[in-house]
């Protein structure tokens, strides 16, 4: 299953923006309202979780230098992976896209499908009032 977010335009650079994102601490202000739970467990690691949902954990796996950073599942039965690709748009301006990639059986990924699409159209968009 591969799910993208709409791109969005930040008033940073991409290096700025990068390093934000590199930040692990700082996806507890990216979350929706709906989270539950939220913990730095090691300086790339974290665990959240949103109401009525399991407990994850995603771990910072590759980061190259204000392009992309890649986080991935720490444990857990699931695999899969939340990729953010960063753009440079302008000098100061810089585009978003954060992509979801897992490997799920068909009954799964009808049932994660649009919370999972849901939630990374939300990490995106606090991105704007956030970064």
């Amino acid at each position: 299953m591969n799910l993208e977010s709409p791109k969005v335009t930040l008033d940073k650079s991409t290096e700025e923006t990068f390093n934000f994102l590199s930040d692990v601490k700082n996806f507890e202000s990216l979350m929706p309202e709906n989270i539950s739970k939220f913990e730095v467990l090691e300086e790339d690691k974290f665990l959240f979780a949103l109401k009525g949902m399991p407990e994850i954990i995603l771990k910072k796996k590759e980061a190259i230098p204000n392009n992309k950073i890649v986080l991935g599942a720490a444990g857990g039965k699931l695999d899969f992976s939340l990729v953010a690709d960063i753009t440079e748009v302008a000098t100061d301006k810089s585009e978003v896209q954060l992509t979801f990639n897992g490997e799920f059986n068909a009954m799964m990924a009808m049932m994660i499908k649009g919370p999972i699409s849901k939630f990374i159209e939300t990490l995106a968009t606090n991105m704007k009032t956030t970064v």
